[in-house]
């Protein structure tokens, strides 16, 4: 029964980038605001810099403003970590025919995220790859009615080599083609 089910989990937004951004951010959101505040009462809140020579208008508020931005940022990176945005499991079912998609959501009425496609809507698995500036690498299900489904997470690029070896075992468990988009 084992070799009649695959199920690939899918990393949402709990990576290790994501707590070092919203770490970096909070702490440098939280250095800014405490440097405009320190201008405005001139009381010096850092303890490693002297920030009360800043002239409020226009560095001190400049200085609010960024670290308020800063810190709100970060806030809600750490609010898609908390809720573990985009993880979930592609489920590619034979005995009942069927490819389930699985994400978390944001916190509602649709939390999770559920597409089931039969095997005979399933056209081929397609691999879309490109270069330059900011490279895709992603697995795709293309379906009979010209849609694409992502399959792949979205995260550093993989090796192509890595990635050809996916799709090409995805296409084999289904027993459907393998195409270049």
């Amino acid at each position: 029964m084992q070799e009649d089910i695959r199920q690939d989990n899918i990393v949402g937004s709990r990576r290790f980038s994501n707590y070092f951004w919203g770490a970096f951010l909070a702490l440098g959101g939280i250095s800014f605001l405490l440097a405009g505040l320190s201008s405005y009462f001139k009381i010096n809140l850092l303890p490693f810099a002297n920030t009360t020579e800043l002239v409020f208008i226009p560095q001190g508020v400049v200085m609010m403003f960024y670290g308020t931005l800063s810190f709100s940022l970060s806030l809600y990176i750490g609010a898609t970590i908390l809720w573990d945005i985009g993880s979930g499991y592609n489920e590619y079912n034979k005995i009942e025919n069927l490819v389930k998609i699985v994400r978390k959501g944001f916190p509602g009425r649709n939390r999770e995220i559920l597409l089931t496609y039969p095997v005979t809507s399933i056209q081929s698995i397609g691999i879309k790859i490109s270069e330059g500036l900011n490279p895709q690498r992603s697995i795709y299900l293309c379906l009979k009615d010209e849609r694409k489904i992502p399959l792949t997470p979205v995260q550093q690029p993989t090796s192509i080599s890595n990635l050809e070896k996916q799709a090409a075992d995805l296409a084999k468990f289904l027993d459907l083609k393998l195409e270049n988009l």
